[in-house]
């Protein structure tokens, strides 16, 4: 055991603290503001972009320089400041890794030099009305055109694809005859191809990026845009999604701790009988059981990114991070609206605006269920349920 050590190295203390610092600077309201004019955390994401923290898990070649764990500091004090950002979970963490991971050389001189920087992002398309989690129903289909492809079907909540330049996209390129599954193959698409479009989907929730319906109609691409081999998508994709529920988990740590800061601040000031509310048990053990978890969730999301980040299989504590940090984050928001009582529901006190985000990513990027299933299946060796 002695390679285990839980002291972040001194240039993960200083990107922590530079990164709360440039966050802590534009604060909730600001992320509150932007998303109710329909605006986007732009001069967050380029301040944050200008010091080099945007793809900060990239190679050094491209912008990067740090892994796995350098990103979900930069995306867990970004949330713990009021400011969620989803486009981290998307554009360096899955986008950024498949492409670094599976890309060509000369696919990576054009895709990743962009998305180190932050000064270009790409959005991610699997999702479709009728393929969530069962990936081999995907029906969006790319077809062979002379040297080139074409790309139809629909994707569904689509993440941030109006800030984007590109899109990841899942496509099936026929069916394994021996399974009978389709045969999954990645390509990075423009934004602005012709036969490509996109509409919103009003959701009830805070949020800078907004999530819409991707339409494509014939949309012609040359080969140098598939991302690895022709139906070898899986092993791509299935990695690209461990980085996705890592910094899930960690913006869901951010909420947890912005929550129990703002429940902390308020129940030492709130006055009630003449003592602060904070005296009383029945509000300060709620709130030191919500940090307790949340901290084991936090360890939990470490681990995974140092398993990524060392190459090794971060799947079982990827899936769950993602999980425990979801229940601790919903947790520590509900106990810190209650501890405000009544004051808990007004947006001004910045609580009930981070839980839709918060409920929200127990959902996505996959569900608490399919989580269950995962570890149920592969840690426990129980039968397979679906």
């Amino acid at each position: 055991m002695d390679d285990v050590n839980f002291q972040a190295s001194s240039e993960q203390e200083l990107l922590r603290s530079t990164v709360a610092s440039i966050a802590q600077s534009f604060g909730h309201r600001y992320f509150v503001d932007q998303a109710a004019t329909g605006g986007k955390a732009t001069e967050l994401w380029d301040a944050l972009a200008e010091a080099g923290f945007c793809g900060v898990n990239l190679p050094l070649p491209f912008g990067g320089g740090g892994g796995m764990a350098e990103l979900a500091i930069v995306a867990e004090e970004t949330a713990a400041a009021g400011c969620p950002l989803l486009m981290f979970l998307v554009s360096p963490a899955i986008c950024g890794e498949v492409i670094a991971r599976f890309g060509t050389e000369e696919q990576q001189r054009r895709w990743l030099p962009g998305l180190g920087s932050g000064s270009s992002k790409m959005a991610f398309a699997i999702t479709e009305p009728d393929a969530g989690s069962n990936s081999h129903r995907v029906a969006t289909v790319a077809t062979r055109r002379g040297d080139g492809w074409s790309l139809s079907g629909t994707k569904y909540y689509i993440s941030g694809i109006d800030e984007a330049d590109h899109v990841l996209v899942v496509t099936s390129t026929g069916t394994d005859p021996l399974t009978g599954r389709g045969r999954l193959t990645l390509f990075v698409v423009p934004t602005n191809a012709p036969g490509l479009s996109f509409t919103p989907i009003s959701v009830g929730i805070v949020a800078t990026e907004k999530q819409f319906t991707v339409t494509f109609d014939d949309v012609a691409l040359s080969d140098d845009h598939r991302i690895g081999p022709e139906g070898g998508a899986l092993r791509p994709l299935f990695m690209g999604l461990n980085p996705e529920r890592i910094i899930s988990a960690a913006t869901l740590i951010g909420l947890g701790r912005y929550a129990l800061a703002k429940a902390a601040d308020y129940a030492k000031t709130r006055e009630v009988w003449g003592v602060p509310i904070g005296s009383h048990q029945g509000l300060s053990h709620p709130l030191a059981k919500a940090a307790i978890d949340v901290e084991l969730a936090a360890l939990m999301t470490a681990k995974a990114a140092w398993q990524f980040d060392e190459g090794l299989d971060p799947a079982e504590a990827s899936n769950m991070a993602k999980l425990a940090a979801a229940d601790a984050a919903l947790v520590a928001i509900d106990q810190a609206m209650q501890t405000h009582g009544g004051n808990g529901m007004a947006t001004d006190y910045g609580l009930i605006t981070v839980w839709g985000m918060a409920r929200l990513l127990k959902v996505a990027p996959v569900s608490r269920e399919m989580v269950l299933n995962y570890i149920a299946t592969h840690t426990l060796g129980l039968p397979r349920s679906y």
